[in-house]
């Protein structure tokens, strides 16, 4: 069941649990996400990045997720990712996207501000929800997301504040500490700058980088305010290294082959399933 992101992170917020967002590249990927959230019960985001345009159409994306929603009551939203781009969110919206994310966090923070308030009144007017980033993530190991030249920026409380109240987003992704991607070295996640930016914004709060983060971690964030968490770097690794296994012991037809990748991601997403929802 297609469910409002809004209402979904809300209930989150409110329960101090967090809603895995998984990123999903290709169909089985989206199946894979799909199956686990639906033996766990749900909820759960499909999450389709503007890098991953060139293996599927946003409408191709949308009528897969709808097709799975309307066979099954788990609560699913389905979310555009990471996008910098107002023209290809318009689209995920006419494609019939819950939300959408604007990412202008590379830009100084009067033009995000600005970009994102104008996302806000055209989605907002369409009832589908906005997401926006404040601050900056590193890029990790085998990260796919942005790029090497990445710097950590901490999200700083006041401007969180006031960008929040600006803007009228619905839900707020922030630095604290994370990287894109897997950690070189041993994460240091500031959950004393989470606190204040959720004492400063009072709506639900985005945490990117969920790949390896530890789970205690996790859960000190999600008491402060993150209620929707993003991973996406270690379904990619943990998939590839087991379909790498399988080809060395098997000759699957690909039929097979496409069955065992959906199964690899509903691993790795019930394990954060988890211990997100508690």
């Amino acid at each position: 069941m297609l469910t409002d992101f809004r209402e979904m992170l809300c209930d989150a917020y409110r329960d101090h649990t967090a809603v895995g967002a998984f990123n999903a590249y290709n169909y089985e990927t989206i199946r894979g996400i799909w199956e686990a959230g639906r033996q766990r019960g749900g909820p759960v985001i499909v999450a389709f990045g503007q890098k991953y345009l060139a293996n599927m159409r946003l409408a191709d994306v949308s009528a897969v997720v709808r097709s799975l929603a309307e066979s099954d009551p788990m609560p699913v939203c389905l979310h555009l990712d990471h996008c910098s781009d107002p023209e290809i969110i318009r689209q995920a919206i006419e494609a019939g996207f819950s939300s959408v994310m604007y990412d202008g966090s590379a830009l100084p923070y009067a033009e995000n501000a600005e970009n994102t308030k104008k996302v806000c009144e055209y989605a907002h007017a369409r009832s589908v929800s906005v997401e926006a980033e404040l601050g900056s993530l590193a890029a990790g190991e085998r990260s796919h997301e942005g790029s090497a030249a990445d710097r950590e920026d901490y999200t700083d409380p006041e401007k969180a504040g006031e960008f929040a109240a600006y803007t009228g987003v619905d839900a707020l992704a922030v630095s604290i500490g994370t990287v894109h991607g897997l950690y070189r070295g041993t994460p240091h996640i500031r959950i004393d700058i989470l606190r204040e930016i959720n004492e400063a914004c009072g709506i639900p709060l985005v945490l990117h980088g969920g790949s390896g983060t530890p789970e205690e971690a996790i859960r000190a964030a999600i008491a402060n305010g993150i209620c929707k968490i993003n991973v996406n770097t270690e379904i990619s690794v943990y998939t590839v290294e087991k379909l790498r296994h399988l080809l060395s012991e098997k000759s699957p037809h690909l039929s097979e082959l496409s069955k065992w990748e959906e199964k690899a991601v509903s691993e790795v997403v019930l394990k954060y399933m988890d211990f997100f929802l508690g």
